[in-house]
């Protein structure tokens, strides 16, 4: 396991290297870089103060003045790219790029005037927050659930709760987040969580068992928002995956010499079951970290990872948006090889290390 381990690690190097090269292709050919931006905002700029000069002075401003709706002047422009990096050759910056990636130096926010190191430091928590605490309420909620649904198969209480998760999955997160808004935060209904942000404002005056409280209070209605497409997914998955091994023979031998039924369920079926769950642990986290986080940051006020990357994507504020892309890509990477270490801790019979060989 640990030679497995290893040749995964050394493979992130590569991949990530893959990740970076593919989307800094694509921003070659993406209108409306950080230049183009500052100069449609100085020439708007221009425009209202043209406007503002000249609208009560029949004889109109100086030629300083028209000069923002006329086009920015060639050498303003060459400072810029000089200033941004556009001056050097594509190869030249994506190799200068890779080297400061590598030492996790992501450069500073071209419109922020902060370090993205910073920015990431900042934004991460309120991700890992939502990506964390959703999965694991999915997870604690969806497995029982799905054991005793594949249990009842059939039943009442089976049906009945398949058209539950039919509706959780159905109904898209931004939506039920508002939904939660409505009923909960003073929408129309009952004022009993907060309407925004992860802390309140006085958190630092608080002890600490009352920031424990005040954060939970925060993070409720997010946390819920964010697992209720991963709760339905997971219930169903955990029911087929254990109807699936309760067919089996070696369930009926087990039956057959007198086994409890929780001791079969839980002792045999169980640790087969699960694999397929633990293996779609890695896409569920990163989904809720990174797939809904954008929606559910802005519904719920909250300062994240995935707010801060569509900012930066609608800004064309590069160094952000490779910063974040570098850090998600590095996440992803790192959980997919914990989610392989789940796999031998469950079954210890499976060897990742004679399969590659």
């Amino acid at each position: 396991m640990g030679a497995y381990i290893l040749r995964r690690l050394l493979l992130i190097i590569p991949t990530l290297i893959g990740i970076m090269l593919v989307n800094f292709t694509l921003t070659q050919f993406v209108p409306g870089g950080p230049i183009e931006q500052i100069a449609a905002q100085l020439q708007g700029e221009g425009d209202v103060f043209r406007n503002i000069a000249g609208g009560g002075d029949t004889g109109g401003g100086t030629e300083e003045q028209y000069q923002g709706a006329r086009g920015l002047p060639p050498e303003f422009i060459a400072q810029l790219e000089k200033e941004f990096g556009f001056d050097k050759p594509p190869v030249e910056r994506f190799l200068s790029m890779l080297g400061n990636y590598l030492r996790f130096d992501f450069g500073t926010s071209w419109f922020r005037s902060i370090s993205v190191i910073d920015l990431v430091k900042e934004k991460l928590p309120v991700s890992i927050t939502l990506g964390l605490w959703s999965t694991l309420l999915a997870y604690l909620i969806s497995i029982p659930l799905g054991i005793r649904k594949a249990v009842k198969d059939g039943s009442r209480f089976d049906t009945w709760t398949s058209g539950v998760i039919i509706m959780g999955y159905a109904i898209p997160a931004f939506l039920f987040a508002v939904l939660l808004m409505v009923l909960f935060a003073g929408g129309s209904y009952w004022k009993i969580f907060p309407l925004r942000g992860l802390v309140s404002d006085n958190f630092a005056d608080l002890s600490t068992w009352g920031q424990i409280k005040d954060y939970a209070w925060h993070a409720t209605l997010p946390v819920i928002a964010s697992s209720i497409s991963g709760f339905a997914t997971l219930t169903l998955l955990t029911k087929n995956s254990f109807l699936d091994e309760i067919n089996k023979q070696y369930v009926m031998t087990a039956r057959a010499k007198g086994l409890a039924e929780r001791r079969v369920l839980y002792g045999h079926v169980f640790r087969n079951a699960m694999l397929i769950v633990i293996a779609g642990f890695p896409a569920m986290f990163l989904g809720m970290l990174f797939g809904a986080s954008i929606l559910i940051e802005t519904i719920f006020s909250l300062d994240g990872l995935g707010r801060l990357g569509f900012e930066a994507a609608v800004q064309r504020d590069y160094p952000v948006i490779f910063g974040t892309l570098y850090v998600f890509g590095l996440l992803s990477l790192v959980v997919g090889i914990l989610s392989d270490m789940m796999y031998v801790f469950v079954d210890p019979r499976i060897d990742f290390e004679s399969r590659a060989g």
